[in-house]
């Protein structure tokens, strides 16, 4: 189940690319609209659907922060793949973990080992390389990792199980999906309803947002962080091969050399992540359940998940 979420979202560019259709923001709308359906369903079938009235307003801000973090990474992720920047996206994952250990040490004054300055580092050289290589900062590449790694850090401390979790962000974000939809129609530029092709297509955006959600969900409760978070490269690593291989986007040798140095980053944090993970059982403290949050500082979070995340 592991393996399928990270395939799925791995294989998100030759879905979204089939709805390049309809503009990002309307796919986003659409998106945000359908996924909370499918949850809600999903919710009321599990005799769950009350719980959601049980959310004090705290969480509630939590989940709004939430919401605004992965609109703006799916919206992000939605245009580069339908303007042909796939690879780019890919990189947007490949450094999401990185820019999460950056994230502890500016926010909260994290201390690093050496060895997690040397990845940063390897990561600032690869984003200065692929910006020479662009002509300009990999802008779409940054605000995905960026987004993300908001969007985890919330996650680990907002007080709910997944699927509530999922739910409360699309409450947050459906009037502004709704308004958004509202406004395209009546300016005559919504795409749904017109076919029956890509109006099934819009509405299938909500279980495809949400199967790899859950298959990962329950995958990450019975195998090891450590596992999960060496799988999640099967994502960015898919949707560079869709880029250059389907895409024919071009990929010159500056910007493999880019690419290479971000895979020593990550390998030097990866062995460092697992080091820590291998620790005897007395030095090391278990998670909270998923209904009592997470103190866990953004660094410790990154070694634990390794940047577990979706697209």
């Amino acid at each position: 189940m592991g393996a399928g979420a990270y395939l799925i979202w791995g294989m998100f560019p030759a879905f979204f690319g089939l709805l390049d259709f309809a503009g990002p923001v309307e796919i986003l709308a659409e998106r945000v609209l359908w996924t909370l359906v499918v949850v809600v369903i999903a919710l009321c079938a599990v005799g769950r659907f009350r719980e959601l009235f049980t959310i004090d307003a705290r969480t509630w801000r939590l989940a709004a922060v939430a919401a605004a973090a992965i609109a703006l990474n799916w919206g992000t992720y939605v245009y580069g793949v339908n303007s042909g920047h796939v690879v780019e996206c890919a990189l947007g994952y490949f450094i999401n973990p990185l820019v999460t250990v950056l994230f502890g040490v500016v926010l909260f004054r994290e201390r690093l080992r050496w060895s997690q300055w040397v990845a940063l580092g390897l990561g600032a050289g690869a984003v200065v390389v692929i910006t020479v290589d662009y002509g300009r900062p990999p802008v779409i590449a940054l605000v995905l990792a960026c987004s993300f790694a908001t969007y985890g850090l919330v996650k680990k401390v907002i007080r709910l199980d997944p699927m509530r979790s999922v739910a409360a962000e699309g409450v947050v974000s459906a009037p502004f999906a709704l308004v958004v939809m509202i406004v395209l129609g009546l300016r005559g530029e919504a795409q749904f309803g017109h076919g029956g092709g890509h109006t099934a297509l819009l509405i299938a955006s909500g279980p495809v947002t949400l199967i790899p959600l859950l298959l990962f969900a329950f995958a990450a409760g019975r195998v090891p962080l450590s596992t999960m978070g060496i799988l999640q490269y099967l994502t960015p690593a898919l949707q560079l091969a869709w880029g250059v291989l389907v895409g024919h986007e071009p990929m010159p040798a500056s910007r493999w050399i880019g690419f290479a140095l971000i895979w020593a980053a990550l390998a030097i944090f990866t062995t460092e992540a697992l080091r820590r993970t291998r620790r005897p059982a007395r030095t090391t403290v278990p998670d909270p359940p998923d209904d009592q949050g997470d103190t866990a500082t953004p660094s410790d979070c990154a070694a634990r998940n390794l940047g577990a995340g979706t697209p």
